[in-house]
């Protein structure tokens, strides 16, 4: 009767033992699958930012085109005019 209660306790330990192994797996697997949602709900708050960070760029780059073309003008506007002053100059004396 020891020999079948030791047995008894021995199933009894090793189910035990089971079932804290489950109960732990399951508590890593939440945890894993928290930590895992928390990345992925980051790096989409990455990629928005670095999607704005994009599009304000190449606004930028549209505005700096822009006032080089105009600074194109005004370059070609000042040397009309400093010819037309030299032409006075020129005709007053």
């Amino acid at each position: 009767m020891s020999i079948e209660l030791g047995v008894l306790v021995a199933i009894a330990g090793l189910v035990i033992s089971y079932l804290a192994y489950q109960l732990t797996h399951i508590k890593e697997v939440k945890t894993d699958s928290q930590e895992n949602a928390e990345v992925k709900a980051e790096l989409g708050y990455i990629r928005r930012g670095v999607d704005d960070i994009k599009i304000d760029l190449r606004a930028n780059e549209k505005q700096i085109s822009q006032m080089g073309e105009r600074i194109t003008r005004v370059e070609e506007s000042t040397k009309q005019a400093h010819r037309r002053i030299d032409q006075l100059k020129g005709g007053d004396q």
